[in-house]
């Protein structure tokens, strides 16, 4: 166990909460505390204070800066749900094939990793959210887990469908259902999982408010999402890669190089390790902590429902 830092990062809700990022790192995860202040809250450990909250959705304080998600304005990243639904829909023929192209193979490191975070067990029902063509989902059923396989794109649940030989087929199950408002009754999942589409929601908080109210308590979530690298100058030129190569590459092999334009936008809007952190508190997940994987362009992040 590495002891590293203590750093204050403002969070202000109801009460003048602050998450404390302790960045002790267990195993590779970097575990996030949470104290409370009276009635001021400092800012990024600098000592300056304020008293006016910060408004936002859901009671999660938005800070001002680049990596806030309502300065997303541009038309393709506004997240309504039907041209969403509609650009996955499009790229659903060659989506597997691309993302192992432009993730260079990660992207099958990275299921590992989410396979081994969630850590499901015989008998116990999983819940994979924006499962696509349901690539993420079959990696959990080795253990012996039910899988129920989600996402709002018909083009990519057909995809998946058609390539399974049926809807449910071998402990998993494709549904349709939009994360801000899941088709499931409450507190049906031991585990619930969400790999790179947490970004596409038009409702962060309200998407992983929906993921704790189906989750068991004593249940776990683990998302996987693209991320920032930790060093600045190194993250500039991965996003310099993001915005000029990314969508030449995807275009080449899928056709529809608009839609990895979004990709690309989208990595750059979405907030970083700790900040991300904040929202699953904001949402009522415990013991949150993430983790970094090929250099931080990926994180893992987990949240347990206690209660």
């Amino acid at each position: 166990m590495i002891d590293l830092d203590d750093r204050l990062v403002a969070y202000p809700r109801d009460a003048m909460e602050v998450s404390v990022v302790h960045s002790r790192v267990d195993d590779g995860w970097t575990c996030v505390r949470t104290i409370f202040l009276g009635s001021s809250w400092r800012v990024g450990g600098t000592g300056s204070t304020r008293s006016d909250p910060v408004p936002g959705e859901g009671g999660l304080g938005r800070l001002s800066g680049p990596l806030s998600l309502v300065a997303m304005t541009r038309a393709k990243l506004d997240k309504q749900p039907k041209d969403v639904a509609a650009m996955f829909d499009g790229i659903a023929e060659n989506y597997d094939l691309v993302n192992d192209v432009i993730s260079l193979g990660q992207d099958r490191a990275w299921r590992r990793a989410v396979v081994d975070a969630v850590d499901a067990h015989s008998g116990e029902l999983v819940l994979d959210l924006a499962a696509g063509t349901g690539t993420s989902s079959e990696s959990f059923i080795r253990k012996g887990a039910r899988v129920i396989a989600c996402d709002f794109s018909l083009g990519m649940l057909s995809k998946g469908a058609e390539r399974r030989g049926g809807a449910s087929r071998g402990g998993v199950t494709f549904v349709a259902g939009d994360a801000l408002s899941l088709p499931f009754a409450d507190e049906t999942f031991d585990a619930v999982t969400i790999s790179f589409g947490l970004r596409n929601v038009a409702d962060v908080d309200q998407a992983l408010r929906e993921l704790q109210r189906v989750t068991k308590v004593g249940g776990r979530l683990v998302i996987c999402e693209f991320s920032h690298i930790p060093v600045e100058f190194v993250d500039k030129l991965y996003s310099t890669y993001l915005m000029a190569a990314l969508p030449k590459v995807a275009g080449a092999f899928s056709g529809r190089s608009e839609a990895y334009d979004y990709l690309s936008e989208s990595i750059m809007a979405w907030p970083d390790q700790a900040e991300l952190s904040k929202y699953l508190q904001a949402a009522g997940w415990s013991r949150v902590a993430w983790r970094n994987l090929t250099l931080g362009t990926v994180a893992l992040h987990r949240g347990f429902r206690e209660k």
